[in-house]
Formats: C-alpha cells, structure tokens, sequence
C-alpha cells in the first residue's frame, strides 16, 4: 500500500558539463597534425512534469535527493562527449514549488493538463577542446576548458488536491459516507470519529462526457484553523476547489452551532476560501428528531444568508439523495457557466480548471488517495 503524501523536500541537481579534451592528432605521415581535442557534453536539465494518474507524493519522499546525468568529457579525434540525460520529475496536478530555504514559490501546477512541464534548472555547458584555441601563434595549444557545474536546490514540493467540490464538516458528520454512495472510491467508513486520516478524492459521473471531482478532507474541530487536530494539515486541500459542501450532523447536540463553526475555521484559514459557492447539508435526519432540527438549521442559516441552499438528507438511508446529486450539478454548472460568460467569479476559484480538466477514464490506472489496496 502506497501511502499517502502531500509534503516533500528533495534536493535536486542539474548534470555538470563534461571538461574539454586536450588532444592531437597523430598519425603516420602527417606530422604535426595540430589539436583534435573535442568539447564536452552538456549536462542534463531538471524538469517537472505533471501526471494526470498521480495522486501523491509518496515517490518523492522516498528518492529525497535527486541528479540528473552529468555529460561525458570530450575525446580526441575531434569526438564530442554525450550530452547528460535529463531528470524529469513527476508530481500530480495542483502541485507547488517552493525554494525550501526562502519559501519564494517557483511554480505552481494550477490545472491538470497532462504533461505540463517546468524547466526548474539548465545543465552545465561543455567545455571547449583544444581543437578551439589554434591560432596562428599557437599551433599546439595544451588548454582546454572545463565544463560549467550544475545548479542544485532544496525544494519543497507541495500538493492541493483539485476537485469541483470540497467536503467540509466535523468527525463523523457523514463526509466519506456522501463520496462512497456518489463515486466510486472506497474511503474507511466508521462509526467514530476521525475515520478519515488522508484526503479522498470520487468521481460522480454525469454523463459519458462530463464529470465532478469530490474531495472529501479529514474531520475540522474546533480550533482547526490554530492547528488543532487533522483539519488544519489538510484544510489546503479545499482550497483549490471550485466550491464547497458543508455537512452538519442534525442529530448532534450541537447542531445549530455547527455550522457557524465550521465557516468561521474556514474564514481564519483563508478569507478568499470562505467567499468560494457553498451549500449546506443536514445529514443524519433518519435518526428521531433530527429532521425537525434540520429545519431549524435551515431556518437560522438563511436568516443571515438568504442565497444559500440548504439540503436534508440521510446519506445511510438513502433520502434526499437524487435531489442533492442534482444540486451538486447544478452549481458546478452554474460555476462553470460564469468562467464561460466572463462574470466575476469569486476570488480563489480557477474558471479554467473545470473547462481544462480531461474526463477521466473509468478504466484509466488513477490511483486515488485513501483507496490503494
């Protein structure tokens, strides 16, 4: 089982030039043949490449220290040395790198073009032979230069999930429950809290040319936003999602609280995070009493914010399901229509991560965190 990464320091190097050859050409009758000493190879770039099917950076932490091929030194004969091979890494979509030392960001992957590429470092070039420093004074000369040396960089690689839809909500709301019975991962499912230790990505199908990313991210506590409990780790998860999902328990004690709590880590983590189209949904109303509180969560919500919509549902019996599939749709569409139509969109949201975004395949090898077997 790969196990799930989403922090990775590595140092990288480019490839040294290979050093110029002092060299002359000897051979049976040509005397003084001059300089054939031939240059050095260049040394091997770094790049960055992004692979739609990669969903972690597991691989990086375990190659910590990275070198791309240094060139071949020049031959005689004339004979130039081979170039150094490339080192090409690849990293998910929505992966960012940072010089680890000053934290400037070098390059952020912001859409899932498959093969994009980042040229982070050139290699070293080749020394000059011999065979270039003949003149007409100097017939025979004995230099020759030597190759340039790579550059090397301690980066810190980073990854935010992307999906359409970010899943928010206390322990046990209900969370991986909504991505089992949407998509076809298979998160852990239980009856106790933090359940979910890693980000969770399902595909909900809506037709054979279009699909929604769910991203479903560790229970948030109270105080996540300070650095208590798993949340506030994996809250960056939500943050390149298109909108968001909160889930409240309605059969919770602190039910007409919840939400509020929920906004309010949200805003203290990112204030652009919390301006992003959410929805809100009251799970559990199968349990007795829990339905009346559902309407009493709805009703409170939107006396303060008459533009949100509010869902109840019971994820485990399956009510309100088909009516919460379609709204999730509908405001992916209406998203999507704003970044076609050019209206303002909230700050934060990418328009053209959705319109970019390739339709993943069923059969496709995509390893999806939280569900490697």
């Amino acid at each position: 089982m790969i196990q799930f990464a989403d922090e990775a320091t590595i140092t990288v190097s480019s490839g040294k030039g290979g050093n110029g050859c002092i060299s002359f050409r000897r051979e049976k009758y040509i005397p003084l043949g001059g300089p054939s000493g031939g240059d050095g190879g260049k040394g091997g770039d770094v790049y960055f490449v992004v692979k739609r099917n990669m969903r972690t950076l597991a691989k990086l932490r375990r190659r910590p220290i990275l070198k791309a091929k240094n060139g071949a030194d020049g031959m005689s004969w004339g004979k130039y040395g081979a170039a150094g091979e490339d080192l090409v890494i690849p990293v998910p979509p929505g992966t960012s790198l940072r010089d680890a030392e000053t934290g400037e960001l070098l390059h952020d992957f912001t859409t899932q073009a498959e093969d994009e590429k980042f040229l982070l470092f050139k290699g070293g070039k080749g020394g000059w032979g011999n065979i270039h420093f003949k003149t007409s004074t100097n017939q025979a000369p004995r230099i020759a230069n030597k190759g340039e040396p790579g550059s090397t960089k301690k980066i810190r690689v980073e990854l935010s999930v992307m999906a359409d839809v970010g899943l928010v909500g206390f322990p046990n709301a209900g969370k991986s429950s909504l991505l089992t019975a949407f998509t076809n991962a298979r998160p852990k499912v239980a009856p106790y809290p933090f359940t979910t230790k890693i980000p969770n990505l399902g595909v909900l199908r809506v037709d054979d040319e279009r699909d929604i990313i769910i991203a479903d991210i560790p229970g948030i506590i109270e105080g996540a936003s300070e650095g208590v409990g798993l949340g506030f780790k994996f809250l960056k998860h939500v943050s390149r999602t298109q909108c968001l999902l909160f889930i409240v328990d309605a059969s919770d004690e602190n039910y007409l609280t919840a939400y509020d709590t929920l906004v309010k880590e949200v805003e203290s983590y990112s204030p652009e995070l919390a301006k992003k189209p959410r929805m809100l949904l009251c799970n559990k109303i199968d349990v007795e009493g829990a339905e009346e509180r559902a309407r009493e969560i709805k009703e409170k919500v939107q006396q303060e914010d008459k533009d949100i919509q509010v869902l109840s549902v019971s994820i485990l019996n399956n009510i309100g399901m088909k009516a919460l599939q379609k709204a999730i749709i509908q405001l992916a569409d209406k998203i999507e229509g704003q970044g076609e139509s050019g209206e303002q969109k909230p700050q934060g949201a990418s328009s053209s991560f959705m319109a970019e975004r390739e339709s993943i395949d069923d059969d496709a090898e995509v390893q999806y965190p939280g569900s490697e077997n």
